[in-house]
Formats: C-alpha cells, structure tokens, sequence
C-alpha cells in the first residue's frame, strides 16, 4: 500500500470515528423526542385493578371502550435519534423548552405532572358529577383582613348567588367578581349555618388590578358517591375529558360507545370545557394502533391534528363535554358527529 493510500484509509476510519463518536457519544443540547405511549381503557383495568371504581351507586359494564392516550418522552437522545427522529413518522424530535419549562428539575417535572393529573381527576369527577345532576357547593375558606368581604362574608359560608345568578362552581363566583370593574358593588346570597342571607360587597383592585372581594374559596359536592382511580406512572391533565366520560358511561344505563373502541384526549375544567394538549401527533398514533377508529381531539388541536392525519381515524372536532356525549350518541346512531376541518 502506498503511503498516500494509507494516510487516506487512515483518515477515513479518523473520521468514521468521529462520526460515531458525535452520533452516539455527544447528546445534543435541549431536544428530546416524543412517541406514542400506552393506551387505556376507562372502562377497563390496569394491573388487575379498574381504571374507575364508583361506589354508593349502580354501575354498569359497557362493552366498548373509551381510551385515553399517553405520550412516551425520551430524553437522553444522542445526535443519531434526533436524525431518526426527522425522518419517523412516529417520533417528534422537539426542543425541550416546548415540553418543560426551562431551569425545572426532572423532580420538580414530575412533581407537577402528577399535581396535574390529580386535578384532572378532580375535575373529570366534579364535570362528571354536575352532569349526574348533583351540584358543586361554593364554600368561603377564609377572608383576608382588610378586604372587602371581611364582615360580610365568613369561613364556611355557602355563596349561593351574585346578583341573582346561581353560583355552579369556584370559577363561577371569580368570573362574576371579575366581569364588573373594581368598585362594583354586587349582591351576594349566602347560607351560614343553614341559614339564607344576602349581603352587598364593593369589590376592590387587588395587586394584579382585578376586581376582588378578598376571599379564597374552596368547593364541595353534596354526593353520595365516592369515585377513585388506579393508574401508575401517568402524570399531566390531558386524560381529564376521557375519565369524565369513562364515569358517565359507568353509571348510565346507556353503553355510551355503542361497543367502539372510541380513543380521545383533552383536560377538562370543572364546568365541562374541553381544552388542547400536546403530543396530539403521537397520540393519534397510539389511538389507531390500539383498535381505535374514532378520536374525540379538542378543538384546539384540530389544525395540528389534521397537519398529521392518520388514515382511517376520524378526528371529532370537541370543545366541551357536551360535544363529547352528543359525539358518541351520533356514533350509536351511525350518524358522522362533527369533525375537525380545515
């Protein structure tokens, strides 16, 4: 072998090396990549216990399925998965900015993913529950000194009304503070101990210069049920509007699904509103490869959703709970519910 031959081999395996060095050995900065997760069944069991369980009540054993969708997120990704990740239809490779807020520990992610989800179940049982027919008490837990409820309202009351408008829930009682500029006055109905009662309170500017009356507030349900979920190593809000429908459909005599395999995402708030997620990409995927044909997207995702269609899954276009539940009665049907467009 010539010298000039053997310093070109000898260059080309240098530089191979340091191809596979950068590939697999340097992690690039702040990317991570996303795929599809596990799917769930509402209705169903996960590790030989019900996803649901609803006791003080009849439940009943529906034969389809309502899915919630995971997300599978990857962080530890060298130069080569990134690549991959750009041509797999399957994988988003995204900056790590846009999935967690910059500066958190992996402690403090996790923390707030499962914070997350607890209030999603919280929700999904009081949006449930509303539905049902039993309502949400608006309780005062405390008054600050100095603001404008102190004397007028106390810890434990009941806030009925604001100028005759039946308070539903916690965000009902700050919207109607809110909805009139500071120095409002606004009539309050109450019960305390039992007792009904009225009161007028000006409300006031507080340090962000909106309108408040100096209260923080806490919620009960008057029900007899008691609702609790079993699923491990789940975190974020996006299975708030599938467990508010798995409850439902657990407790109607009606098989919501009509025995589809019916997948869908979404948080929900306490009133029923349906709000967007991330990965709705990866999650579509889940959901086709899970049996599904049908997918209950909130409205928020449709134009990403239909960026990133899957063929032969039908993107129901949801923005609250009552869209999700006529959804499903259409399916039944066999009539097409709304659809995300373009």
């Amino acid at each position: 072998m010539t010298r000039r031959a053997s310093t070109l081999l000898t260059g080309s395996l240098l530089l191979a090396a340091l191809i596979v060095l950068a590939i697999f050995a340097i992690p690039p900065i702040g990317y991570v990549a996303l795929v599809p997760g596990p799917t769930f069944n509402t209705l169903g069991s996960s590790g030989g216990k019900q996803l649901i369980t609803i006791k003080g009540a009849p439940t009943s054993n529906p034969t389809g399925q309502l899915r919630m969708l995971t997300v599978g997120e990857i962080d530890k990704v060298n130069v080569y998965d990134v690549i991959r990740g750009w041509f797999d239809s399957d994988t988003a490779v995204v900056p790590a900015e846009t999935v967690n807020a910059p500066g958190e520990s992996q402690q403090q992610i996790a923390q707030q993913n499962t914070d997350d989800f607890k209030q999603s179940q919280s929700s999904a049982i009081t949006a449930a529950l509303r539905y049902e027919g039993y309502p949400v008490q608006v309780v005062i837990d405390s008054v600050t000194a100095g603001d404008p409820a102190e004397g007028h309202l106390k810890a434990g009351d009941i806030v009925t009304t604001v100028n005759g408008k039946t308070m539903m829930s916690s965000q009902d009682l700050a919207t109607a503070v809110q909805s009139q500029p500071s120095g409002t006055t606004l009539t309050f109905g109450y019960t305390r101990a039992g007792v009904a009662g009225t009161t007028q309170i000006k409300t006031a500017a507080g340090s962000d210069g909106r309108p408040q009356i100096g209260v923080k507030l806490d919620q009960k349900q008057m029900s007899p049920l008691d609702i609790t979920f079993q699923l491990d190593n789940v975190g974020g809000p996006s299975a708030g509007m599938m467990f508010t429908l798995g409850i439902i459909d657990k407790l109607s005599t009606t098989d919501l699904t009509g025995g589809k395999i019916i997948a869908g995402t979404g948080t929900i708030d306490d009133d029923g509103n349906v709000g967007e997620i991330g990965g709705i990409q990866q999650k579509m995927l889940g959901a086709y490869d899970a049996g599904a044909r049908y997918f209950l997207a909130p409205a928020g995702n449709c134009a990403e959703a239909l960026e990133h269609q899957v063929k032969g899954l039908e993107m129901i276009k949801v923005t609250n709970l009552t869209d999700a539940l006529n959804a499903l009665a259409d399916l039944r049907a066999g009539k097409t519910p709304p659809l995300c467009t373009k």
